[in-house]
């Protein structure tokens, strides 16, 4: 692991936290947390399709949500996002509408990635915000969580 990602990884290990909360409705195991510009978690949030029954409810966009509330702001300039797993389009998508100025995720996700793997929606030029993009945090606890999960299936 570059010093890069051994700066975020105490980070992961929140989102890994709220990542094994997902199973206990059936959801599989993402979690995420944001932070803001100090560093401190505003924001935290695992998958709940499968217990609130609402197809938005990925780890990231509940993290999202709550870190706009506790901001009082939907801009969350200067903030980060940490996630256990890859953001999909959606996610992507609310990433950069709230305006986040960072992104760090572990684990990548090639059937349905949109930050760098499958799609690049978080660095498309073409879009009026780009958060920095820092992946493979962790990606061995992250997927193995996810590898546990989906073998019990």
């Amino acid at each position: 692991m570059t010093s890069y990602a051994l700066e975020h990884a105490d980070v992961m290990r929140l989102a890994l936290a709220e990542a094994v909360l997902a199973p206990v409705h059936g959801d599989v195991p993402v979690g995420a947390v944001v932070l803001d510009e100090q560093g401190v978690p505003v924001g935290r949030g695992h998958n709940d399709r499968e217990g609130s029954g609402d197809p938005t409810g990925h780890a990231e966009v509940l993290a999202i949500r709550q870190a706009a509330a506790a901001r009082g702001a939907w801009r969350l300039d200067g903030c980060t996002l940490v996630v256990t797993l890859e953001p999909c389009t959606m996610c992507a998508g609310a990433i950069v509408l709230s305006r986040l100025s960072k992104v760090v995720y572990g684990a990548i996700d090639p059937k349905a990635g949109a930050a760098g793997s499958l799609w690049d929606v978080l660095r498309d030029r073409r879009l009026n915000s780009r958060p920095e993009v820092v992946s493979g945090v962790l990606a061995q606890e992250c997927g193995q969580l996810l590898t546990e999960f989906f073998r019990e299936r």
